[in-house]
């Protein structure tokens, strides 16, 4: 049996910590993944996991197997990289994870001339709004809307979204445009969270460098970019949202921007990928033509939020 197979299939798991996960994500039976890791223990003469009904962990012979693991199949990916001229030669499968709303707009529209470019490789897409954990997951890289908090990982800055406060032409007509924070007290927000029954923090705005928030009234809270768009679109309120994806709703006059002088600070944006030595070149390639996909929707990089 191919012992980089059986390192391969043994990393899936370990990052996933299920031999069901790590057989979906790879296409394999969930008795080939259990046979492969048993194989490479008696190779090994040492046991990887302990397995209970519910979760599967590694020993420590499985921890320090995984570190090493990794570094060791990203260098074998580079050597057989290293004498192809023709960039359609790449192969391999990206797991990868996107906002849903940049990558329904910006990235899945063009996906197709990167997909022409490289044939050999296969793409496997999350598009949500929560973030994900790219080495649980076994993700190669997610592209982060915000505040950074995985400091395990490697963070590659792209730029920035300029941030608008928008409502609806119904919604003004219905309650006035505000013109000053103190307006605010007589206007709706619809209230963006990750997780509901978190607590909103407000309207946000920037003033003499400094982030502020200001208290609202809202009738309605979502945890996701969509809803968040189409409660605005509805005339439930004010939302505050890169200019970028709320183009085409200004451009038609669905939208209109409110309080320019009280705008949210501008939210970074980067691509995140595990700190491996040894990058796969499938993975460099893609964050290269992600970033230059991205370049001309972006401010040049900021400090972050």
């Amino acid at each position: 049996m191919n012992k980089l197979e059986l390192l391969r299939t043994f990393v899936r798991v370990s990052e996933l910590s299920s031999f069901t996960h790590a057989a979906e994500s790879l296409g394999l039976p969930r008795s080939s993944v259990s046979e492969q890791v048993q194989a490479l223990e008696a190779l090994l003469g040492a046991r990887l996991f302990n397995r209970t009904t519910r979760r599967v962990q590694a020993t420590q012979d499985g921890l320090h197997l995984y570190e090493r693991s990794k570094d060791l199949l990203a260098r074998m990916d580079e050597l057989e990289g290293l004498f192809r001229t023709d960039a359609a030669t790449l192969s391999g499968r990206l797991r990868i994870d996107f906002p849903t709303l940049v990558a329904r707009r910006i990235i899945l529209p063009n996906l197709p001339q990167f997909m022409d470019r490289h044939p050999g490789l296969t793409l496997e897409i999350s598009c949500t709004d929560r973030q994900v954990d790219l080495l649980r997951e076994g993700f190669d890289c997610v592209l982060r809307i915000g505040t950074l908090s995985d400091l395990n990982l490697v963070a590659r800055p792209l730029g920035s979204l300029r941030m608008l406060n928008c409502a609806s032409p119904a919604y003004l007509a219905r309650f006035g445009t505000p013109t000053s924070l103190a307006d605010l007290s007589n206007h709706r927000l619809i209230h963006y969270v990750q997780h509901l029954g978190a607590r909103s923090p407000g309207f946000e705005y920037e003033q003499d460098g400094a982030t502020l928030y200001q208290a609202m009234p809202g009738g309605i809270t979502v945890n996701s970019t969509e809803a968040y768009e189409s409660a605005c679109l509805a005339g439930l309120g004010l939302i505050q949202a890169p200019a970028a994806g709320l183009r085409e709703f200004l451009d038609r006059g669905e939208l209109v921007p409110v309080l320019q002088a009280f705008n949210a600070p501008p939210m970074p944006v980067s691509l995140l990928y595990a700190g491996q030595l040894h990058l796969p070149q499938r993975v460099r390639v893609f964050m290269e033509w992600l970033a230059q996909l991205l370049q001309a929707q972006l401010d040049p990089v900021a400090g972050g939020r």
